[in-house]
């Protein structure tokens, strides 16, 4: 009996051992970090899913694939309407349809959001800890865009006429340079930065910076600068021929193109909430 109980002693000891062993080395299986990202807002103006629905279809038929799959936020704060008339579910459910995946709110009422959390949405939150407005919402990197607004003073640049007193300032960005063409399907993002493509941009590539974009060859994707809502930005193209260019969230598609120039040389700026173009040099 004495040996049979030693050896069961043995045995549970044994198994102690192993199993403290076997959890100091499981592999680890997941990180939780916190993170910034560049998200559209879409501000309802109506709270009739069939109202809206339609409306945004058509906008994203005439650039495909430009929010396929990309998560979006639902702006409340210009919506006039109460809770009980907005139906959430039937936003959601339509919004999947066309392959947008909404992930919550920001803006609107307490009892707004209450009932948006109701249907799966919830309100997107700050770092500090207040709501997410729409220009947070698109800048979501707080960190860069005080970095880009203490960006230091270039020199004085060399009067290009006597008595002319001109000043330049830098953008105080960095530059992501990409020397492979951009294939269909494939996206290419400079946080922080200025985006420089040596290559071409192919139809259903898309090229995002949050600064200036630089295409040294043919632009024949989408192009979207200023992704921190930096109205500032610029696109350049030596071919411009784009399916999408964007600028601090105001875009024009391919067929809003009007006299722009089509296959040559063209720098895109944005001046208030109008694109305009022009030639390089």
């Amino acid at each position: 009996m004495h040996a049979q109980w030693h050896a069961l002693l043995c045995a549970l000891s044994n198994g102690r051992s192993e199993t403290a062993l076997s959890s100091q080395t499981l592999p680890e299986t997941f990180r939780l970090r916190a993170g910034n990202f560049n998200l559209l807002v879409l501000r309802l103006l109506d709270p009739r899913p069939d109202a809206v629905l339609p409306a945004l279809g058509d906008q994203f038929r005439k650039a495909p694939g430009f929010l396929r799959f990309a998560p979006i936020v639902i702006g409340l704060q210009d919506l006039v309407a109460a809770p009980e008339d907005v139906d959430f579910r039937g936003l959601i459910e339509g919004l999947h349809a066309l392959e947008i995946v909404p992930i919550g709110t920001t803006g609107g009422t307490p009892q707004m959001r209450q009932a948006a959390t109701a249907a799966g949405l919830p309100p997107l939150r700050a770092a500090g800890g207040k709501e997410v407005d729409a220009e947070a919402a698109m800048a979501a990197a707080p960190q860069g865009a005080s970095q880009a607004a203490s960006a230091p003073q270039a020199a004085p640049a060399a009067a290009a006429k006597p008595g002319a007193a001109a000043q330049f300032r830098g953008s105080g960005r960095n530059a992501l340079l990409v020397t492979e063409p951009v294939r269909s399907g494939q996206r290419i993002y400079a946080e922080g930065a200025d985006l420089i493509v040596t290559a071409t941009v192919n139809p259903g590539g898309e090229v995002i910076a949050d600064g200036n974009v630089h295409v040294y060859g043919a632009l024949r994707g989408r192009a979207i600068a200023g992704a921190q809502n930096d109205s500032e930005a610029r696109i350049f193209a030596l071919h411009f021929d784009p399916e999408l260019i964007a600028i601090a969230g105001y875009y024009v598609v391919r067929e809003g193109l009007g006299d722009a120039p089509i296959g040559r040389p063209a720098q895109v700026r944005l001046d208030g909430e109008e694109m305009r173009f022009g030639p390089l040099g």
